[in-house]
């Protein structure tokens, strides 16, 4: 099958909406939700916004989310309009993983499928997004033993 077309497994199925459920207990509350347009991304992004109780018209699809490159989403970064403040995004490896790690300055080896990497940044403006420019709130993915 190809890869865009490709659906949610059945482990995709079970770990997102668990996942979601762990953002909820953190009191996370999402002004915007993008996902990579591909099959299994959307299927994650609404298991994400049904558990999240998010309003539909949050959740968004970005065509350059798709195997996005750590520069590419970083250019996506800096479009978000400034109305948002807590944005996620929903999308592909290893591009995800090496995002994370060029704006926390990180080592995460692998964010594992439904691994979530929350963040805070120091800008004043999404335009103004560099990398280094994050600090790790926290960093959970389905099998973690400490959840």
């Amino acid at each position: 099958m190809d890869d865009f077309m490709r659906p949610l497994n059945e482990r995709g199925e079970r770990n997102a909406p668990r996942m979601a459920k762990r953002l909820k207990e953190k009191k996370i509350v999402l002004d915007l939700l993008l996902s990579s347009p591909a099959v299994r991304a959307i299927q994650t992004a609404h298991l994400f916004a049904k558990v999240l109780e998010v309003r539909p018209s949050i959740l968004q699809t970005e065509t350059a989310l798709y195997h996005a490159s750590s520069e590419t989403l970083l250019s996506v970064i800096r479009q978000i309009k400034n109305s948002a403040d807590t944005v996620m995004l929903v999308g592909h490896n290893p591009g995800l993983t090496d995002f994370a790690n060029a704006l926390l300055q990180e080592h995460i080896i692998n964010i594992p499928t439904c691994g979530i990497v929350s963040c805070a940044l120091t800008i004043q403006r999404w335009e103004d997004t560099q990398f280094g420019t994050g600090k790790k709130l926290f960093y959970d993915y389905p099998k973690n033993p400490a959840s």
